[in-house]
């Protein structure tokens, strides 16, 4: 390693220290031999004087927090709260190539130098406040690309992962929010095989609090939960805790909605997975508990499914004026109820091929899309012509709408119901804006 060039001593550093920030274990032998070759070289280009790559030591630090929340795709699924660890090294260049260069080479040298001296508090300590400085830039970043669709999209692209977006917010509010994380993690069981009554309570207890400390925080309390769980699916309990109620409309409609989905995508990845890594005879044993399995959760699902039209109907219908108490709207309760469901048919869709709801769920969101489409026309038509003791209830209908809309064709089509329900004519509407 001596003879070597400096150039290539430090792409071999480069290199060895890439491959562990990509692998999620490197076991005995190989660890104990990646780490004896980079202290090796590092001391070569200590005693030379070189300066070389010290990417890996201060990247595996900095990224640490992360740990719970990493899953191994190819970066391409939707996983709210994670991030794929393909993506780090991605991250990690973005950050020391775009946003901190200098002071991400001043921690690579002194995090080195510290543990190189056995000095692991030290290359914490300096990581920490890296980490600090880090969230405020990638904060900075995310505002001025939230105004300007130009800085937006270089900003997209100097990420480079697929998900750069979600990935860049999630790796701020983790850091951000590192030490509630890790406080409530050490008040957690290592391994929680019934997640039920005092517990439970428990459990609850401790996401709120750390939601309480940062809004932003909940998704990732509730994954440092759901990551103890011998049995994931026993999250639900969470939401119908919450909920007071296990109908499916109500638990979504709770910030624990978000475990229903992830459940939903669980059981949808291992029902895919026999089928296409097991030759799985339909008349076989298997094949058949399989089948069976399916048809309980189409069963399970169908009835909320069915019944989501159906609502939204009853929310939104065009009604006579002679309906409509002077000054009244529509009920909170109901309408938030009524999106909760709209969501939760849609992440139902998603996954609706293997969960053997694929017909049920298309023709349901084919009836829906069609329904807003025309009813939104028939409500934006009623408040422009609403006389003084229906005007509320009828903008209470358009605002409902918009955010049924926002549920199912975008926020974009959704911000421009918004301002077409300005253009009707809506007096309160355009005040409050002002």
């Amino acid at each position: 390693m001596r003879e070597l060039p400096p150039k290539a001593r430090s792409l071999l550093i480069g290199e060895l220290e890439r491959s562990l920030l990509r692998s999620e274990e490197v076991s005995g032998t190989d660890l104990a031999l990646h780490e004896f070759l980079l202290q090796e070289l590092r001391r070569v280009l200590r005693n030379q004087r070189e300066g070389g790559p010290r990417v890996g030591n201060s990247a595996r630090l900095f990224f640490k927090p992360l740990e719970p929340f990493l899953v191994d795709d190819r970066g391409d699924h939707n996983h709210p709260g994670r991030i794929a660890r393909c993506s780090l090294e991605l991250l990690w260049t973005w950050i020391r190539r775009d946003l901190l260069p200098d002071d991400a080479q001043i921690l690579a040298t002194a995090v080195s130098d510290a543990l190189l001296a056995n000095d692991a508090p030290k290359a914490n300590h300096l990581t920490r406040a890296f980490q600090d400085r880090v969230v405020i830039v990638i904060e900075t970043s995310l505002e001025s690309a939230a105004s300007d669709p130009t800085i937006h999209r270089r900003m997209l692209a100097k990420i480079g992962t697929q998900r750069p977006s979600e990935d860049a917010t999630a790796l701020k509010y983790v850091l951000n929010g590192r030490d509630v994380l890790a406080t409530l993690a050490a008040h957690l069981p290592l391994r929680i095989g019934n997640l039920s009554n005092g517990l439970l309570d428990e459990c609850k207890l401790l996401i709120e609090k750390a939601s309480v400390q940062d809004g932003n925080l909940f998704l990732y309390a509730l994954l440092t939960v759901m990551s103890r769980l011998a049995a994931p699916w026993q999250l639900i309990r969470l939401g119908n805790k919450a909920a007071g109620s296990d109908t499916a409309a109500r638990v979504a409609e709770t910030h624990y909605g978000v475990a229903v989905a992830a459940l939903l995508k669980t059981i949808h990845e291992t029902a895919s997975g026999l089928r296409t890594e097991l030759d799985l005879p339909v008349d076989s044993t298997w094949g058949r508990a399989l089948g069976a399995l399916r048809a309980q959760i189409a069963d399970l699902l169908r009835a909320e499914i069915e019944s989501m039209p159906g609502r939204v109907r009853r929310l939104l219908r065009r009604r006579p004026s002679t309906e409509i108490r002077p000054n009244s709207v529509l009920d909170t309760d109901e309408v938030a109820e009524t999106e909760a469901l709209v969501e939760f048919v849609g992440a139902c869709r998603l996954f609706a091929g293997e969960l053997a709801i694929n017909e049920i769920t298309q023709r349901t969101f084919a009836e829906l899309r069609q329904y807003l489409d025309n009813g939104m026309r028939a409500l934006l038509d009623g408040a422009r012509h609403a006389g003084l003791a229906d005007r509320k209830f009828r903008q209470s209908q358009v605002d409902a709408g918009v955010r049924l809309c926002a549920k199912v064709f975008g926020q974009d089509y959704a911000s421009l119901l918004g301002k077409a329900a300005e253009v009707a004519g809506l007096p309160e509407r355009r005040a409050m804006r002002a």
